[in-house]
């Protein structure tokens, strides 16, 4: 919950950030925004791919020697192309003009919340549960190679105009 916590702040800062400066710099320098969108679809087919074929571990009752920390989870969000192609996306798209600016940004950082906060949520009894089902290598090797797919098919919604 602690590492939860750091994350939603850090995806605050990433939003706020796209909503005041990074996204005019990608409207002065759109070739960035096109290599942002290229080092994320590598990112995502890596992270498939790593996924995909990542070799069979026993799962046991994880031996946490030290607590992750809030801040680690903030500034986790700085290196995750996810996190700012989400951020850029949402100012991009779902912000209004004008005077309404502020308010857009506003409510855009009240939905990320909420929704950060139920998708987290949902992320970590998913995480609990679904480890009961991967003590075999089958269900282990299956569920991989799903989810790494699952990864891959999400670049080409990075495309999309």
């Amino acid at each position: 919950l602690v590492l939860m916590a750091g994350i939603m702040l850090g995806m605050q800062t990433v939003l706020y950030l796209s909503a005041f400066g990074v996204a005019a710099i990608l409207l002065i320098y759109p070739k960035l925004h096109t290599a942002m969108k290229i080092a994320g679809s590598l990112y995502l087919l890596w992270l498939a791919k790593k996924l995909a074929t990542a070799p069979y571990q026993e799962l046991n009752e994880p031996q946490v020697s030290k607590a992750v920390t809030w801040y680690q989870g903030a500034l986790l969000q700085f290196i995750n192309p996810k996190a700012w192609l989400m951020g850029l996306g949402a100012v991009g798209s779902y912000s209004l003009s004008g005077d309404a600016y502020m308010l857009s940004v506003g409510v855009m950082s009240i939905v990320m919340v909420s929704v950060n906060l139920v998708a987290g949520l949902i992320w970590i009894g998913f995480g609990a549960f679904i480890g009961r089902f991967l003590r075999s290598r089958n269900a282990w090797f299956t569920f991989n190679i799903v989810m790494g797919l699952l990864t891959a098919a999400c670049v080409p919604l990075i495309w999309l105009e």
